[in-house]
């Protein structure tokens, strides 16, 4: 039973790069950070991962500071550490070293009441891709406005 809520996703993410593999991971927080994340005051959309010392740590996600925590706060960018495995962390660091790939934040979710974050590898688009993109994007909404006033 893995009762999942989407928190924030990053929607660019998929727009600017070709998403390549998956991973789950869990997320170092204090107790501020996960009231704000439950409560969706979160942003993805800058963020991405760094490896550092066999580490992967999230960088640049903003979560608001909670009203309730007074002198108790987090600060809203702070590195956060992500929990994966050595074999994880080694699998993405040899990706990450070839040209042209990195790893960004898709989608942050809580699951069993637990804040998880799903990162992918990805090699980024050019322009004549993203323009494929978009003609797919239009042509897809074309269709169901068609399909919408058949029916």
């Amino acid at each position: 039973m893995n009762a999942i809520k989407i928190i924030a996703k990053n929607r660019k993410a998929s727009f600017e790069y070709f998403l390549l593999e998956k991973f789950e991971a869990g997320i170092e927080l204090k107790g501020s950070e996960i009231k704000s994340i439950r409560a969706g005051q979160v942003s993805i959309g800058e963020a991405f991962v760094q490896i550092e010392n066999q580490e992967a740590w999230l960088i640049n996600s903003h979560i608001a500071k909670y009203d309730q925590a007074s002198i108790f706060n987090h600060e809203p960018k702070r590195k956060r550490k992500l929990l994966l495995n050595k074999k994880e962390i080694r699998e993405i660091w040899n990706n990450v070293r070839q040209k042209g790939v990195t790893v960004v934040p898709t989608i942050l979710y809580l699951r069993n009441g637990k804040a998880k974050i799903e990162i992918a590898l990805a090699k980024g688009k050019k322009n004549y891709d993203k323009r494929d993109s978009i003609a797919k994007r239009d042509q897809e909404r074309e269709n169901s406005r068609s399909r919408k006033t058949i029916d």
